[in-house]
């Protein structure tokens, strides 16, 4: 249930990310000699990771969020996180509940860094590489 309730959001940041990518590119490729495995590999996927990335932090987020959805799906016996926070902090806020909260807004912050220094990273060397395409024109 959690998979095609977050499935629209993650579909709808890739599709955004595909319609801006120039199909000339791939086409290029092909042209080269690539075939369509090794261009999606290598040509596709390095275009639309940075969408790839965000839209499983908002599935993450969004599924984390989602308990109403969790309670209905669950069978007896299966115990999700979601699950198992509401059920502990309906009994009262523990140490053990701090604790998953601080690792979870950790972890979520972590990747939100590193996100942001991957796109910086590219951001600059895609400026460069623009920069000497335009002194080797000179």
């Amino acid at each position: 249930a959690h998979i095609t309730f977050s499935m629209v959001f993650v579909t709808t940041i890739v599709h955004s990310r595909l319609s801006e990518a120039d199909v000339a590119v791939e086409e290029a490729a092909m042209d080269l000699g690539s075939r369509p495995w090794q261009v999606m590999k290598d040509v596709t996927l390095p275009i639309i990771s940075p969408a790839i990335l965000s839209g499983w932090l908002l599935a993450f987020t969004i599924s984390l969020d989602d308990v109403v959805i969790t309670s209905f799906t669950t069978g007896p016996g299966n115990t999700t996180l979601p699950l198992l926070i509401w059920s502990k902090v309906k009994l009262g806020v523990t140490p053990d509940i701090n604790a998953l909260a601080t690792i979870t807004v950790s972890v979520v912050g972590v990747g939100v860094i590193i996100a942001g220094f991957l796109m910086n990273a590219a951001e600059r060397r895609k400026e460069r590489d623009a920069q000497l395409a335009y002194q080797s024109n000179l």
